[in-house]
Protein backbone atom coordinates (compact mmCIF):
# COMPACT_ATOMS: atom_id res chain seq x y z
CA UNK A 1 0.00 0.00 0.00
CA UNK A 2 1.36 3.40 -0.99
CA UNK A 3 2.43 5.68 1.83
CA UNK A 4 0.75 9.04 2.26
CA UNK A 5 2.76 12.25 2.34
CA UNK A 6 2.09 12.44 6.08
CA UNK A 7 3.48 8.91 6.53
CA UNK A 8 6.65 9.79 4.63
CA UNK A 9 7.09 12.96 6.65
CA UNK A 10 6.59 11.19 9.99
CA UNK A 11 9.07 8.44 9.13
CA UNK A 12 11.70 10.84 7.79
CA UNK A 13 11.56 13.02 10.92
CA UNK A 14 12.00 9.99 13.19
CA UNK A 15 15.63 8.87 13.48
CA UNK A 16 15.53 5.16 14.25
CA UNK A 17 18.58 3.71 16.02
CA UNK A 18 17.73 0.07 15.49
CA UNK A 19 18.74 -2.57 18.01
CA UNK A 20 21.78 -1.20 19.84
CA UNK A 21 22.73 -4.73 20.98
CA UNK A 22 22.94 -5.95 17.39
CA UNK A 23 26.42 -6.77 16.09
CA UNK A 24 26.56 -5.19 12.61
CA UNK A 25 30.07 -6.32 11.67
CA UNK A 26 30.15 -9.12 9.12
CA UNK A 27 33.96 -9.40 9.11
CA UNK A 28 34.59 -8.18 12.66
CA UNK A 29 34.91 -4.66 14.04
CA UNK A 30 37.28 -2.55 11.93
CA UNK A 31 40.66 -1.64 13.36
CA UNK A 32 41.32 2.03 14.26
CA UNK A 33 42.66 4.03 11.34
CA UNK A 34 43.40 7.60 10.43
CA UNK A 35 40.29 9.44 9.29
CA UNK A 36 40.99 12.20 6.80
CA UNK A 37 38.83 15.07 5.61
CA UNK A 38 40.23 16.47 2.39
CA UNK A 39 39.27 19.32 0.03
CA UNK A 40 36.64 18.60 -2.60
CA UNK A 41 37.98 16.61 -5.54
CA UNK A 42 36.55 17.09 -9.02
CA UNK A 43 37.17 13.36 -9.66
CA UNK A 44 34.52 12.28 -7.15
CA UNK A 45 31.48 12.68 -9.46
CA UNK A 46 33.28 10.75 -12.20
CA UNK A 47 34.13 7.92 -9.79
CA UNK A 48 30.46 7.76 -8.86
CA UNK A 49 29.35 7.66 -12.50
CA UNK A 50 31.77 4.83 -13.24
CA UNK A 51 30.59 2.79 -10.26
CA UNK A 52 26.97 3.51 -11.05
CA UNK A 53 27.46 2.08 -14.54
CA UNK A 54 29.30 -1.02 -13.28
CA UNK A 55 26.66 -1.72 -10.64
CA UNK A 56 23.69 -1.17 -12.94
CA UNK A 57 25.29 -3.25 -15.70
CA UNK A 58 25.67 -6.31 -13.46
CA UNK A 59 22.52 -6.02 -11.33
CA UNK A 60 20.28 -4.85 -14.16
CA UNK A 61 16.66 -4.61 -13.01
CA UNK A 62 17.60 -5.64 -9.46
CA UNK A 63 19.04 -2.14 -8.99
CA UNK A 64 15.79 -0.24 -8.56
CA UNK A 65 17.54 3.07 -7.85
CA UNK A 66 21.07 4.27 -7.28
CA UNK A 67 22.23 7.65 -6.00
CA UNK A 68 25.39 9.51 -5.09
CA UNK A 69 24.95 10.66 -1.49
CA UNK A 70 27.10 11.98 1.34
CA UNK A 71 29.58 14.82 1.25
CA UNK A 72 31.37 13.75 -1.95
CA UNK A 73 28.06 14.42 -3.74
CA UNK A 74 28.09 18.10 -2.69
CA UNK A 75 30.25 20.24 -5.00
CA UNK A 76 32.92 22.15 -3.10
CA UNK A 77 32.42 20.37 0.22
CA UNK A 78 35.40 18.88 2.06
CA UNK A 79 34.92 15.18 2.76
CA UNK A 80 36.44 11.85 3.58
CA UNK A 81 37.73 10.56 0.21
CA UNK A 82 35.17 7.76 0.14
CA UNK A 83 32.28 7.76 -2.32
CA UNK A 84 28.94 7.00 -0.62
CA UNK A 85 26.33 5.39 -2.85
CA UNK A 86 22.79 4.36 -1.97
CA UNK A 87 21.52 1.28 -3.80
CA UNK A 88 17.83 0.43 -3.59
CA UNK A 89 16.84 -3.21 -4.06
CA UNK A 90 13.51 -4.92 -3.53
CA UNK A 91 14.61 -7.00 -0.52
CA UNK A 92 17.94 -6.14 1.15
CA UNK A 93 17.78 -9.23 3.37
CA UNK A 94 17.85 -11.43 0.23
CA UNK A 95 21.62 -11.04 0.07
CA UNK A 96 22.13 -13.90 -2.37
CA UNK A 97 20.25 -11.91 -5.02
CA UNK A 98 22.85 -9.14 -5.18
CA UNK A 99 25.89 -9.67 -2.90
CA UNK A 100 27.65 -12.40 -4.98
CA UNK A 101 27.23 -10.28 -8.11
CA UNK A 102 28.69 -7.21 -6.41
CA UNK A 103 31.54 -9.29 -5.03
CA UNK A 104 32.56 -9.96 -8.62
CA UNK A 105 33.13 -6.19 -8.93
CA UNK A 106 35.38 -6.24 -5.85
CA UNK A 107 32.83 -5.22 -3.23
CA UNK A 108 32.87 -6.90 0.19
CA UNK A 109 29.89 -7.12 2.54
CA UNK A 110 31.02 -5.57 5.83
CA UNK A 111 27.86 -4.37 7.60
CA UNK A 112 24.52 -6.09 8.17
CA UNK A 113 21.87 -4.25 10.25
CA UNK A 114 18.49 -6.01 10.03
CA UNK A 115 17.01 -3.86 12.82
CA UNK A 116 18.00 -0.60 11.11
CA UNK A 117 16.04 -0.40 7.86
CA UNK A 118 17.53 -3.78 6.80
CA UNK A 119 20.69 -1.84 5.94
CA UNK A 120 23.63 -3.57 4.35
CA UNK A 121 26.94 -1.95 3.43
CA UNK A 122 29.50 -3.22 0.98
CA UNK A 123 32.95 -1.69 0.66
CA UNK A 124 35.20 -1.28 -2.34
CA UNK A 125 38.86 -0.52 -1.65
CA UNK A 126 40.02 0.95 -4.96
CA UNK A 127 38.46 3.37 -5.52
CA UNK A 128 37.13 3.71 -1.99
CA UNK A 129 33.35 3.29 -2.04
CA UNK A 130 30.75 2.62 0.64
CA UNK A 131 27.70 1.06 -1.00
CA UNK A 132 24.62 1.33 1.24
CA UNK A 133 21.76 -1.02 0.41
CA UNK A 134 18.19 -0.12 1.41
CA UNK A 135 14.64 -1.10 0.43
CA UNK A 136 12.24 1.14 -1.51
CA UNK A 137 10.81 4.12 0.41
CA UNK A 138 13.46 3.77 3.12
CA UNK A 139 13.42 6.89 5.34
CA UNK A 140 17.21 6.87 5.71
CA UNK A 141 17.70 6.92 1.95
CA UNK A 142 15.24 9.80 1.62
CA UNK A 143 17.08 11.69 4.39
CA UNK A 144 20.34 11.17 2.50
CA UNK A 145 18.82 12.79 -0.59
CA UNK A 146 17.22 15.63 1.33
CA UNK A 147 20.43 16.41 3.24
CA UNK A 148 22.54 16.30 0.07
CA UNK A 149 20.17 18.59 -1.80
CA UNK A 150 19.90 20.98 1.15
CA UNK A 151 23.67 21.42 1.38
CA UNK A 152 23.91 22.02 -2.36
CA UNK A 153 21.25 24.71 -2.15
CA UNK A 154 22.35 26.31 1.16
CA UNK A 155 26.04 27.34 1.07
CA UNK A 156 25.96 28.70 4.63
CA UNK A 157 24.94 25.33 6.04
CA UNK A 158 27.43 23.60 3.76
CA UNK A 159 30.20 25.76 5.23
CA UNK A 160 29.02 25.04 8.79
CA UNK A 161 29.04 21.36 8.02
CA UNK A 162 32.53 21.54 6.52
CA UNK A 163 33.86 23.23 9.67
CA UNK A 164 32.14 20.62 11.84
CA UNK A 165 33.72 17.81 9.84
CA UNK A 166 37.21 19.28 10.20
CA UNK A 167 36.73 19.60 13.95
CA UNK A 168 35.15 16.15 14.26
CA UNK A 169 38.09 14.34 12.71
CA UNK A 170 40.43 15.38 15.53
CA UNK A 171 41.12 12.38 17.82
CA UNK A 172 38.54 10.22 15.99
CA UNK A 173 39.82 6.68 15.44
CA UNK A 174 36.57 5.19 14.20
CA UNK A 175 33.95 6.51 11.79
CA UNK A 176 31.35 6.29 14.56
CA UNK A 177 33.43 8.62 16.75
CA UNK A 178 33.79 11.01 13.84
CA UNK A 179 30.02 10.93 13.22
CA UNK A 180 29.26 11.41 16.92
CA UNK A 181 31.55 14.46 17.03
CA UNK A 182 29.57 16.23 14.30
CA UNK A 183 26.16 14.94 15.36
CA UNK A 184 24.94 18.20 16.90
CA UNK A 185 25.65 20.20 13.75
CA UNK A 186 24.00 17.58 11.55
CA UNK A 187 20.84 17.64 13.67
CA UNK A 188 20.84 21.44 13.66
CA UNK A 189 20.88 21.43 9.86
CA UNK A 190 18.14 18.80 9.78
CA UNK A 191 16.00 20.99 12.05
CA UNK A 192 16.03 23.75 9.43
CA UNK A 193 15.45 21.25 6.64
CA UNK A 194 12.47 19.74 8.45
CA UNK A 195 10.88 23.17 8.80
CA UNK A 196 10.58 23.17 5.00
CA UNK A 197 9.81 19.48 4.56
CA UNK A 198 6.25 20.13 3.37
CA UNK A 199 7.71 22.01 0.42
CA UNK A 200 10.74 19.79 -0.23
CA UNK A 201 9.22 16.33 0.09
CA UNK A 202 6.63 16.31 -2.73
CA UNK A 203 9.24 17.27 -5.33
CA UNK A 204 11.67 14.64 -4.02
CA UNK A 205 9.05 11.89 -4.10
CA UNK A 206 8.00 12.91 -7.60
CA UNK A 207 11.51 12.18 -8.83
CA UNK A 208 11.88 9.02 -6.71
CA UNK A 209 8.65 7.33 -7.78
Amino acid sequence: MALSLADYKRQIMHFSEGDLTENPWVKGKPVPRLIQVVPYDLKWPEIYRQQQKYICDVLRDKALKIAHVGSTAVPGLAAKPVIDIDLIVATPEDEKSYVPTLEELGFELTVREPSWYQHRMLKLQDPQVNLHVFAPDCPEHLRHLLFRNWLIEHPDDSEKYANAKLAAVVDANYVKEYNDNKYAVVRDIYSRLFEQLDMLLPDLLLHEN
